[in-house]
């Protein structure tokens, strides 16, 4: 599909991203101008009115001694922002595991960073393999918590499924009774097998993954803030924010864990923190991919409705999901199809179908754009290292595994998962 102009809808949707995220970013500027420039002021002037007042009463008429109370300050602010006095060491074992996970992660909280010219070297090749790995595990964290996801949702699904079809027929037995037809014996066989309702007939909705995400991340971020503020002694709020800034990766340093000379149950407390760094993460790192998929499909909406305006097109990321009866029962198990008000519907206007508006987008339907998987990038990249030891030809790749946009990267995993058995076209 291409826009007006000949503009292509990949390009297109990343100039408006971009155009959106500058405009989001100088929101956030004029907010954040607007909330903490106050207090930098007043804080500012709170430093030098101490600073005057310990300076004409203590230091009157004397430079040196004020050439010397500048070098304390001055050796005194390089102690405490390189972390050296009133806290822990930084780079005994603990200390050093603690800096090299932030590499890893990517957090960066800035509290610990090497001073040496080898350090600074070694943290450049380090962090090179060491963030290479991380978001390794990152996404295989995202490709199976997306799976477990659909398997609960999926089961949830079933069980609503047979308690639709239980009273359908029981309905339908009612209705035999007083027509006084020969009674069918038991129920649809559907409700005992399994093996016929399988994830291929049926697609998560995206709403349901973030919010088992949502609640998910809520709940250990919750619970690493208790345990922050009792033994960090941060308030509550304080511990929250941290959580949510370690979990996210961003890691602004203003709060560090683990930082303090001593601990109660020191072991422990390290070893809870590793966990709650570890898994939080990880499951902020799938919410926000999955986010992601929402604002992109929305992008699209936004370029559907300037190429199309309010023409009644169907807009061709959003495809309709079948009645769920007819697709996973009534087509496989007889050749007596149920017919539903939603397919009825689609029958009669096939050429533009529309969802209902009480029905949500599918993950499928919201995936639809991506067309190649990370994991297939990295099966092209491994059969042409194999083929090149070989000495074989790349020439036997198929086309339909041609790398194209939009097909690396932690939204082709989830693609890859909801779509694996079929093709995509846009």
């Amino acid at each position: 599909m291409c826009l007006c102009g000949g503009l292509a809808e990949d390009n297109a949707r990343i100039i408006l991203l971009a155009v959106v995220l500058a405009a989001y970013m100088l929101a956030g500027a004029a907010l954040f101008q607007r909330l903490e420039s106050d207090l930098e002021i007043r804080q500012a002037a709170e430093f030098w009115r101490v600073y005057h007042v310990f300076r004409r009463h203590h230091l009157r008429g004397s430079p040196l001694a004020l050439q010397r109370l500048h070098e304390l300050l001055y050796a005194y602010g390089n102690a405490s922002a390189t972390g050296i006095i009133n806290k822990r060491r930084r780079w005994d074992f603990p200390g050093s595991f603690h800096f090299v996970g932030t590499i890893v992660s990517t957090i960066g909280y800035g509290s610990t960073a090497p001073q040496t010219t080898a350090g600074k070297a070694a943290v450049v090749l380090y962090g090179f393999f060491g963030c290479s790995g991380g978001l390794l595990f990152f996404n295989l964290f995202l490709e199976r918590i997306i799976t477990f996801l659909a398997w609960i949702l999926r089961s949830w699904h079933i069980r609503r499924l047979r308690r639709r079809l239980r009273k359908t027929t029981l309905a339908s037995r009612r209705v035999s009774k007083s027509a006084n037809t020969p009674k069918r014996s038991s129920l649809p066989d559907i409700l005992d097998d399994d093996d016929h309702v399988d994830l291929d007939q049926w697609k998560p909705s995206v709403y349901g993954v973030m919010l088992y995400l949502f609640a998910v991340s809520c709940i250990i971020a919750c619970c690493a803030a208790a345990l922050y503020a009792s033994l960090e002694d941060w308030d509550y709020f304080d511990a929250l924010y941290f959580a949510f800034i370690s979990f996210t990766t961003i890691g602004l340093g203003d709060f560090v864990s683990t930082q303090k000379p001593s601990y109660p149950h020191v072991h422990w407390y390290r070893f809870a923190n590793f966990i709650f760094l570890v898994v939080g993460c990880c499951c902020i790192y799938s919410l926000l991919n999955v986010t992601s998929i929402v604002i992109k499909q929305s992008l699209n909406y936004v370029i559907h409705k300037l190429q199309y305006g309010n023409r009644d097109v169907a807009a061709p990321f959003l495809p309709r999901r079948q009645s769920s009866i007819s697709s996973v029962y009534y087509s496989k198990r007889r050749s007596t199809r149920f017919v539903s008000r939603d397919s009825v519907r689609a029958e009669d206007n096939s050429e533009t179908p529309r969802r209902m508006s009480g029905e949500l987008i599918s993950m499928k339907d919201f995936l639809s754009a991506n067309k190649v998987s990370l994991a297939v990038m990295q099966k092209q990249l491994y059969d042409a290292a194999q083929k090149q030891r070989g000495g074989g030809s790349l020439a036997a790749t198929p086309n339909h595994q041609m790398l194209k946009p939009g097909a690396v990267g932690p939204l082709a995993i989830a693609s890859e998962k909801f779509e694996s058995k079929s093709t995509i076209n846009r």
